[in-house]
């Protein structure tokens, strides 16, 4: 065999395996063709029963909305329906009132025809009927009217005289009735005991072996004490007791405490007693704005200013006719207050105004003019609310009544210090003696401080040494005298005493 036959065999048997492998990938690849047609045929048949499926629940849920909607329709058609049946009810009911009223109206306006027609036959008859009494009278309607007016008055009068008083004297005794009513249960509720301050105060010592230390080396501390306070102490042969005297009560106060101090502390010399006097004196002003405070807080009055709170405390220690003022002015705030409400004015401005009715007093004794008007001046003064004011200023009819709350302060002052045993007259004379020698003193060029004591037979006065002199002092001493034997009426005779002393004070360092 060749080498040609052997490739051409070689060359043969490539192509029959280049045909054979031809056609083995055709055969495959019809398979595989097969195969895709398949599984698009299945594709499809899934797709359409997925489709059909979904159409299905499509069509049901349609079916089911269009269900609900036909029911939500037909309700709402009922609705309708219903409402239009109300709609037609009321037009009924509006055509049937409607046409009542129409049916009134008419019988009214004939009413109306018929009263038109019976007015004009009535004002015929009358005028036909003034015309005959004036043809028979002989006189004018104006005069038959004021002679028949004039006529009644004359048969009537007595009557209606004695009506008219009758009328009066029940009105009278209602209000009477009323107002005493009024009273009676203001009192019942406010008629409590009023202790009544006298003019000394008694001091329990510890020992009778105190009263030597207090008198001291020739009577030099008592009369120290004495110069410097202004009151009396008066050491009698009662065993443990010694008496301070003095019109003034903040005075006395002021040297109790000061006293208790000086026994407590054992030195009682003139350098200690004016250092306690001092102290005591800063204390008293503590014990006045506490004292304000409380009688503010019991009467129920809050919108006073500081200033008057502090002034009312003062009153704590000052009496009227032997009647504590602060405890007399918180007693008249709660019956005006009472009186207030039961007449129906305004209880808040009655019990302000019979609570600062007196607060002039607080320094009458340092200012000129009645206490009304001091207060008056001093209330302004703090702006206080002016309807305060016109309640308060009437008290003792110095000024006109212009609000239901001035009349009201005057009776609640009338009962509180009206009632039995209240107030004792003799000790208010007796201070008001003993605050006019003050005033009469103090009201001199020079003076710094006076003082009335030993019951108001001595006064005591203490002059500035920079501005008078020793015979100008003397002069200062008749000229007092003068005066109070002019101004005043006393029982013997009243000694005073000018002194005029001056001090040197060093410190040594």
């Amino acid at each position: 065999m060749t080498m040609m036959t052997v490739l051409l065999l070689l060359a043969g048997v490539g192509l029959a395996g280049l045909a054979a492998g031809y056609f083995l990938r055709w055969i495959i690849a019809l398979g595989s063709k097969g195969s895709m047609e398949l599984k698009v045929k299945q594709m499809e048949l899934d797709a359409k029963e997925k489709a059909q499926k979904i159409i299905e629940e499509a069509e049901k849920e349609a079916e089911k909305e269009a269900k609900e909607r036909l029911a939500e329709i037909k309700r709402e058609e009922e609705e309708l329906h219903k409402e239009k049946q109300r709609l037609l009810q009321k037009e009924e009911k509006l055509d049937a009132k409607q046409a009542a009223i129409d049916n009134d109206v008419e019988a009214l306006k004939q009413k109306v025809e018929e009263i038109k027609d019976i007015r004009m036959r009535a004002e015929e008859l009358v005028k036909k009927r003034e015309e005959e009494l004036s043809k028979v009278s002989q006189m004018s309607v104006d005069e038959a009217k004021e002679e028949l007016l004039a006529q009644v008055e004359k048969d009537y009068e007595e009557s209606l005289m004695q009506r008219i008083q009758k009328l009066k004297v029940a009105g009278r005794e209602v209000m009477e009735r009323k107002a005493r009513e009024i009273l009676t249960s203001a009192i019942h509720r406010m008629g409590n005991a009023m202790p009544a301050d006298v003019i000394s105060t008694k001091l329990e010592l510890p020992s009778d072996d105190v009263k030597g230390k207090i008198i001291g080396k020739e009577g030099r501390n008592i009369k120290a004490f004495e110069h410097a306070s202004g009151v009396d102490i008066i050491i009698d042969d009662t065993p443990n007791t010694i008496t301070i005297s003095s019109f003034d009560p903040i005075r006395r106060q002021i040297a109790k405490t000061a006293l208790e101090t000086l026994i407590a502390d054992g030195r009682i010399q003139p350098a200690k007693i004016e250092e306690a006097l001092k102290k005591s004196a800063e204390r008293i002003s503590e014990i006045i704005k506490e004292a304000g405070e409380k009688a503010v807080f019991e009467a129920n009055v809050n919108s006073l200013p500081p200033e008057i709170i502090h002034l009312l405390g003062k009153l704590h220690f000052r009496t009227s006719y032997g009647q504590n003022v602060l405890r007399h002015s918180v007693e008249m705030a709660h019956i005006a207050g009472i009186i207030a409400e039961e007449v129906g004015a305004d209880p808040h401005i009655a019990r302000a105004g019979a609570l600062v009715h007196d607060i002039g007093k607080a320094v009458d004794h340092e200012v000129q003019g009645t206490h009304v008007e001091i207060g008056i001046r001093i209330l302004r003064k703090f702006n206080v609310d002016e309807r305060i004011i016109k309640a308060m200023q009437s008290h003792h009819e110095e000024y006109p009544y212009e609000t239901p709350e001035s009349y009201i302060v005057q009776v609640a002052d009338a009962i509180s210090g009206g009632r039995p045993g209240a107030r004792k007259d003799t000790i208010e004379q007796y201070i008001q003696r003993l605050e006019d020698l003050e005033a009469i003193a103090n009201r001199q060029s020079g003076v710094d401080k006076s003082y009335a004591i030993s019951a108001g037979r001595e006064l005591r006065v203490f002059v500035n040494p920079k501005e008078m002199s020793d015979i100008e002092a003397y002069k200062l001493a008749g000229k007092i005298a003068k005066e109070i034997e002019k101004e005043m009426s006393y029982p013997g005779e009243i000694k005073v005493n000018v002194i005029r002393e001056t001090r040197s004070i060093e410190y040594a360092r």
